[in-house]
């Protein structure tokens, strides 16, 4: 019998259901989705967004902000949250970032973001889940 990812690992995603085929291959098998596909682009709701895996807090959306890449962009992820790896994957020298928790591949962290930190956390909106502030919390 051959198990899946979640009955191996006991990943189940961050409670809204197990992960699609798409959030699989963006958190498990390193893939991207094309630019602009994400429903995240145009989120502006104060809030959160974590981990669609296992549901850890990765970044607040007071830091992102509008890039332009086509992925939505962060420029501070949540204090201990990420974790990064040297990526020479496509013939060039980048920055993967994935989550502390999991391991799930997020995206990448470019250094031409705006300030505080002039960072660009280049994210795949599959590999997030954004939880909306409480109103008039």
């Amino acid at each position: 019998m051959v198990m899946d990812e979640a009955e191996r690992t006991g990943r189940q995603g961050c409670g809204c259901g197990p992960l699609s085929e798409a959030q699989k291959h963006v958190l498990h098998g390193h893939g991207t989705e094309p630019p602009g596909s994400s429903p995240l682009n145009g989120e502006k709701r104060p809030g959160h967004y974590d981990c669609a895996a296992c549901g850890k807090r990765l970044f607040s959306s007071t830091a992102k902000y509008e890039s332009g890449s086509g992925w939505p962009s962060f420029f501070r992820a949540v204090p201990g949250a990420v974790g990064e790896r040297e990526d020479r994957s496509l013939g060039m020298v980048r920055v993967e970032i994935h989550c502390a928790g999991c391991h799930g591949h997020l995206g990448h962290v470019f250094p031409d973001g705006p300030p505080p930190t002039g960072l660009r956390y280049c994210t795949n909106g599959l590999a997030l889940h954004f939880v909306p502030d409480e109103e008039g919390a």
